[in-house]
């Protein structure tokens, strides 16, 4: 039996692009018995997870206690690989026989976030993104989503404003997709987003019309909603941990870019594109725009270059 502790994000996007690492370290140690350290949002995304038998959820403390919390959880067990992708002092003072923690590496320059958590484990190719489902949330799936037609899944929301593309472009593109003589005719138009993001999903859905539409905003955890994206013929959304999982479900997946570099937060896979709008920020800016944004930054991106970018990728798709 192989003891591992991975360390792995708070934020949902971060946790999956981290994923490849954990399904590597799945597949070469068969017998692996895994505990996983994480905030409480990426905590669910771990529940059909092959050889984890635990998730520390990493509540934020002050002054840092949540990596005290996690010492004095995990300080009593002698594992066998510990596994950083945080590159906390934490995983330093506990017994590993093998110890692998993230360091910055300046001189690699600007690297995709995939590419890095490669390094970690120093692996010579990149791994794709992997999301793990469960009979669960594949019922739920099922439940939710027509069998018979095609589905378009939207995901208009973000943790920040000014990653938001506007809602009513949103609209005007599923119209578009979703015509007669679109390239996804008479498909079901399903919204994504969570507890929170409910008004920007219901001004989407108002620019719809007649459209079949499946408001999912908030209704479900994140292998139900893993489920639904790997159901749909194609994702759009802006750069959100929700565009992350849909490429790691292996639906074509088209990322809406602005502020954020895609140089390191792309959707990873070769099912995946981005579209931008305008000039990106540095990590250093986009730090900053956090805390002092208050509008979207998304406006120089028209329906248009979306459309143009969907259709190629859906082609791109088809011809692979």
């Amino acid at each position: 039996m192989t003891r591992i502790l991975f360390i792995t994000a708070t934020r949902i996007g971060d946790a999956i692009l981290n994923s490849g690492v954990l399904q590597h370290l799945i597949d070469t140690h068969a017998d692996a018995r895994i505990s996983v350290a994480c905030g409480p949002l990426a905590a669910p995304l771990f529940r059909a997870t092959p050889g984890v038998e635990r998730v520390i959820v990493m509540t934020k403390q002050k002054g840092g206690g949540h990596w005290l919390s996690l010492w004095r959880q995990s300080v009593g067990q002698r594992w066998d690989i510990v596994v950083d992708m945080r590159g906390s002092l934490t995983s330093w003072f506990l017994w590993a026989g093998q110890r692998y923690v993230k360091r910055p590496n300046p001189k690699a320059g600007v690297r995709h976030r995939v590419e890095e958590a490669a390094d970690v484990l120093r692996l010579d190719a990149a791994p794709d993104t992997r999301i793990w489902l469960d009979d669960a949330g594949k019922a739920r799936a099922d439940a939710e989503l027509p069998a018979d037609r095609a589905v378009l899944a939207l995901s208009p929301a973000a943790s920040a404003v000014f990653k938001e593309w506007p809602t009513e472009r949103f609209s005007e593109l599923a119209l578009r997709l979703t015509a007669p003589e679109g390239v996804l005719p008479g498909a079901a138009i399903a919204l994504f987003g969570g507890p929170g993001d409910e008004a920007r999903a219901k001004a989407v859905a108002e620019g719809l019309g007649e459209r079949t539409v499946i408001d999912l905003t908030g209704k479900l955890d994140l292998v139900e909603a893993a489920a639904c994206l790997k159901r749909a013929q194609l994702f759009v959304g802006n750069d959100s941990g929700l565009m992350h999982m849909a490429a790691a479900a292996g639906t074509p997946t088209l990322g809406l870019f602005g502020p954020t570099d895609e140089r390191l937060y792309a959707p990873w896979g070769s099912r995946a594109q981005i579209v931008r709008a305008g000039d990106r920020f540095d990590e250093r800016e986009r730090r900053a725009l956090a805390d002092t944004s208050t509008q979207s930054l998304m406006g120089a991106l028209s329906v248009d270059q979306v459309e143009r970018a969907a259709l190629d990728l859906l082609a791109q798709t088809e011809r692979a």
